[in-house]
């Protein structure tokens, strides 16, 4: 009982750490700095933090003011450049106003504007460089690696190249992340070692998981272009020219690449790694909407299937959608082999054969 009565305090002196301890700030003042939607990203700007933070040391080395009036110069100094800064961009003024505001209401002593310093100093900037050297795509990993691929072993690479630029792109941006998270960690603890172990945490652990939710969001870019990219380097290797979409075309389905057939009908192509929980809408795009638009037919090109149902498959195959799989899916093997769906898939292997085969 004991043991279990010591544990419990030890949870609760945490809890009371993180809540009470001023530096719990750093991770919020991170969180308004960089928030968009609300307060207008401002934390973006390493030049204009590094303004900010600058000015805020002057007003901090000032050993005449007291303690209260060097709160307010502070404020000051950062209402002054913010209000400079973002005074010709209207669109921005009410965030603006709105983050000063907020900002006011934590800045309750002058230990805040320190603190307010180094999240700017020690965890935006530094993010916003390591951000900077991170792909937004996958291009750099796998151009070079599917051309070597399809110039010595022709179309029967080209299931492996879409393998390997899907697989591979994402192996080596996370890699470029590990490296940046781990080289900005380490710069971050030499410059804050000489802290108290639990303060230094409270940074550390801010810088952490604010780097982590902005990779996420850099993830979820890269995501829906990397088949799309695949798709944009096979058109260009093999010269298929690609058409504007249909004009008034409003299916709820994304498609990111058009063709024109030989019988002047388009097919549509939308290149998502898996279908998830949008093949509702895009069911959308019924059998009679593509006739209208002189659509023969919609491809997909997906490399995770397992969430590819025997429902999706015929409830789409049967308003003209078709599904290119990787050549080793069981799902494609499965349905290849199933008389209900069997002219709904394809493998990956003959997608450009298949293009060639419409348009000559």
């Amino acid at each position: 009982m004991r043991d279990e009565s010591t544990a419990i305090d030890n949870v609760r002196n945490i809890e009371d750490n993180v809540l009470q301890n001023p530096w719990r700030n750093a991770y919020w003042f991170a969180r308004m700095l960089i928030n968009g939607d609300k307060y207008g990203a401002i934390g973006k700007e390493s030049k204009l933090l590094t303004h900010v933070c600058s000015a805020l040391q002057t007003v901090m080395e000032d050993r005449v003011q007291t303690a209260d009036v060097k709160l307010d110069l502070a404020k000051g100094v950062i209402k002054e450049l913010l209000g400079r800064r973002f005074a010709r961009t209207t669109g921005k003024t009410a965030r603006i106003h709105l983050f000063l505001e907020d900002l006011f209401l934590k800045l309750e002593t002058i230990n805040d504007v320190f603190v307010f310093i180094v999240t700017a100093q020690n965890i935006l900037i530094p993010i916003n460089e390591a951000l900077s050297g991170i792909p937004n795509d996958d291009k750099a990993y796998t151009e070079a690696i599917a051309k070597a691929y399809l110039e010595k072993l022709g179309d029967a690479a080209l299931a492996t190249v879409i393998n390997i630029w899907d697989d591979a792109g994402v192996v080596g941006c996370l890699n470029a992340e590990r490296v940046a998270v781990v080289r900005g960690f380490t710069h971050l603890r030499r410059d804050i070692f000489q802290m108290p172990e639990h303060e230094a945490n409270m940074i550390l652990t801010a810088y952490l998981q604010e780097f982590e939710r902005r990779l996420g969001q850099k993830r979820k870019g890269r995501a829906g272009g990397s088949l799309e990219n695949v798709a944009s380097f096979l058109f260009d290797y093999y010269h298929v020219r690609a058409e504007h979409r249909p004009e008034h075309f409003q299916a709820d389905i994304e498609v990111d690449k058009w063709i024109r057939c030989k019988d002047k009908w388009l097919i549509g192509i939308s290149c998502k790694r898996t279908l998830r929980e949008r093949w509702k809408q895009v069911s959308s795009a019924s059998s009679e909407t593509l006739s209208k638009f002189k659509i023969k037919e919609i491809w997909h090109l997906i490399t995770y299937d397992e969430d590819l149902s025997d429902e999706k498959l015929t409830s789409l195959g049967s308003q003209r959608h078709i599904f290119y799989l990787r050549d080793d899916s069981r799902r494609l093997d499965n349905a290849m082999n199933h008389v209900g769906m069997k002219d709904y898939v394809r493998p990956i292997s003959h997608f450009i054969r298949d293009i060639q085969h419409e348009q000559s």
